[in-house]
């Protein structure tokens, strides 16, 4: 197990704790075996669980960073300018208190708490809880990357080595796959697909060198999805881009990726990016 450096880092930290109770609401829930399940729209459930997380994990962040602004999905200001007043502040914090709630309420164990803090536009530093398996993914973009375990023991992660995309691992969504996916594979070289949910499972996947690229060809996702998932892969020695190429804005008023997202170890990024054209 790989010790992480000194010193500790207060304000991750913070996080982490916050995350932290937020899964426990979560899972005790999860626990409690049926989940009711309302829709907010087509498509988008949600449950009690993503509502309470999401009141706790705001809740926290009120108190301890006073001076930041907070985007969190279960509670988007209806007022189009208090919404550009956040997503244009220097520091914001994405928070998605459950995702994979289809999952969730599945009873399948792919869905993770995600907390992430963009600064002037750009993801800074990310925590995810994968609360099934009782771990933790924290980073901050251009230092390191870890994972705590059951028991708190921590181990620093980083992305896979591979450099020969035939054989890259590629994650996709359980739920949505993409509609051309043979396709897709033969263009990549048909290497292995994995199926699973939730943006955090599948890049926290990733950042643990356990797959090498993540493919969402659609439009759905918002930068609560996608900060805390970049920062954590970022730290770890990954990138996350559109399908573009473009890095992700996070001072966008508009919060949905209207490029679609790959997210890879870094060392097959380009190659990708070629191939899917």
């Amino acid at each position: 197990m790989t010790k992480l450096p000194a010193p500790v880092d207060e304000e991750l930290e913070s996080l982490l704790d916050i995350v932290r109770q937020a899964a426990a609401v979560v899972m005790r829930h999860y626990a409690s075996g049926a989940v009711a399940v309302e829709l907010k729209g087509p498509g988008d459930p949600v449950t009690a669980a993503d509502r309470e997380a999401n009141g706790l994990i705001c809740g926290l962040l009120e108190q301890r960073f006073p001076d930041c602004a907070i985007l969190a999905e279960e509670s988007v200001p209806d007022d189009p300018a208090e919404m550009a007043r956040r997503a244009r502040s220097e520091r914001v914090f994405y928070v998605d208190p459950l995702d994979g709630t289809r999952e969730f309420a599945e009873h399948r164990p792919e869905f993770a708490v995600m907390l992430g803090l963009a600064v002037r536009g750009r993801a800074a530093l990310g925590v995810m809880a994968l609360p099934v398996e009782g771990i933790f993914l924290a980073g901050r973009v251009g230092e390191h990357a870890f994972c705590e375990h059951p028991g708190g023991a921590r181990e620093l992660v980083s992305v896979s080595p591979a450099t020969e995309l035939a054989q890259a691992r590629v994650v996709v969504s359980r739920s949505r796959p993409p509609k051309a996916l043979a396709a897709i594979m033969a263009k990549l070289g048909r290497g292995t697909v994995l199926h699973r949910g939730s943006v955090g499972v599948k890049v926290g996947l990733l950042a643990q060198a356990k797959a090498d690229l993540y493919l969402h060809l659609g439009t759905g996702l918002k930068a609560w999805d996608y900060c805390a998932p970049e920062a954590v892969l970022a730290a770890a020695g990954g990138e996350l881009t559109d399908l573009g190429g473009r890095p992700l804005e996070y001072r966008a008023t508009e919060l949905r990726i209207e490029r679609g997202l790959l997210a890879s170890n870094g060392r097959l990024h380009a190659q990708a990016l070629a191939a899917l054209g």
